[in-house]
């Protein structure tokens, strides 16, 4: 839930043969997005949004990006960064 997404590049050939969710996610995560936001920005439930990014991350498309936790600990920034960007749903 807390994983960062950050879209890759592709070729312009390529981006026609993404679905609409898939193109969605793309266009999200030109700035690092959490799979949490992505699920509330595309309004879909978070398990879904997590198979999506998934399924894009093995093909390529989205790279992941996962926290590091000192000592089992949450990082604050991070949780502070997902924090924000939900109230700003």
């Amino acid at each position: 839930m807390e994983t960062l997404v950050s879209s890759m590049s592709i070729p312009d050939d390529e981006l026609s043969l993404l679905t609409p969710e898939q193109d969605a996610i793309m266009q999200l995560c030109r700035t690092f997005r959490s799979v949490a936001e992505i699920s509330a920005l595309l309004r879909v439930p978070l398990g879904v949004a997590r198979v999506l990014v998934a399924d894009m991350s093995d093909e390529g498309l989205v790279r992941l990006h996962q926290p590091r936790l000192a000592q089992g600990q949450p990082d604050l920034n991070m949780l502070e960064r997902v924090l924000s960007g939900l109230r700003r749903l």
